[in-house]
């Protein structure tokens, strides 16, 4: 990263610390920027590691839309090697927004009170950068945009999230041009809905899994999708579980169901044929 200096900053592979204006690490990284986004709206002390750490997810939502954004491009376009390494970079990058909620994890109720005021009426299911994820891996609603219409720019990214075919729409349609029998009407469904499990998907998996040296690299893309959606299932739960220590049952904020609506998603698995079709192998 950078040489070790002396005491006066001197030597011969001293790095240059003399520059006109901003550093090029500032220049690049932003750090003053992003180190100046914490407006705290109360005298609580634990309110800077919360908005710390939301912040913090946020960029690791961006990154990993960038990831799965590369790797849907990449399966358009039979390029899977570039694909999967973008999956595989998702993995570490899941782990460490996990990891995000250790900080919070252990919030009792009442040290949550102490600012959840100043929360008004936000909410995490407000996140545009979250809900660009979870259009990317199937779970489609025209509903959640909603929330950005007061934002053009948000919401023209999310419309045209919306309409675009998921991560594992992608997926399929490189099955179907692989020659494995994914339906039509699968292939042709209508994009801006949820994607629902199918019988003749979870098929295919079966098949796939079956006999895994016939299509080896399509068997290797099936299991790094399965990482994905074990971490993004490990998500769910670790933000239920912080909220149910935090909050218990009650109302959430921005009027959301809470403990309640965080329970429903996470009994849900995203690429659900993955997951099925392992009790036909």
């Amino acid at each position: 990263m950078s040489n070790t200096l002396d005491a006066s900053g001197a030597g011969s592979d001293a790095p240059n610390l003399d520059f006109a204006g901003t550093t090029p690490y500032e220049d690049y990284v932003q750090a003053d920027v992003l180190t100046h986004l914490q407006h705290l709206r109360s005298d609580d002390p634990g309110e800077m590691v919360f908005l710390v750490t939301t912040q913090v997810m946020e960029l690791w939502f961006t990154v990993i839309v960038h990831e799965w954004e590369t790797a849907a491009k990449a399966l358009r376009e039979d390029t899977v090697p570039v694909a999967m390494d973008a999956l595989k970079r998702s993995l570490r990058e899941l782990e460490a927004l996990n990891a995000s909620w250790r900080p919070l994890a252990q919030l009792t109720p009442g040290q949550f009170n102490a600012y959840r005021a100043a929360l008004g009426e936000g909410s995490g299911f407000q996140s545009a950068m979250y809900r660009r994820m979870e259009f990317l891996l199937g779970e489609k609603s025209a509903s959640m945009l909603v929330p950005h219409r007061g934002a053009p720019r948000v919401h023209a990214e999310l419309e045209k999230a919306l309409q675009e075919p998921s991560l594992y729409d992608e997926v399929l349609r490189l099955l179907s041009r692989r020659g494995l029998a994914v339906p039509q009407e699968v292939l042709d469904r209508d994009l801006s809905q949820r994607y629902e499990p199918s019988a003749e998907v979870e098929a295919v998996w079966t098949a796939l899994y079956a006999d895994p040296d016939a299509h080896h690299d399509l068997h290797r893309l099936g299991e790094v999708l399965t990482d994905v959606a074990e971490l993004v299932w490990r998500w769910r739960n670790d933000h239920l579980v912080a909220t149910r220590r935090a909050m218990g049952a009650k109302t959430g904020t921005g009027g959301s169901a809470g403990v309640a609506w965080l329970e429903k998603r996470a009994t849900k698995n995203v690429f659900p044929e993955l997951w099925t079709a392992r009790s036909h192998v």
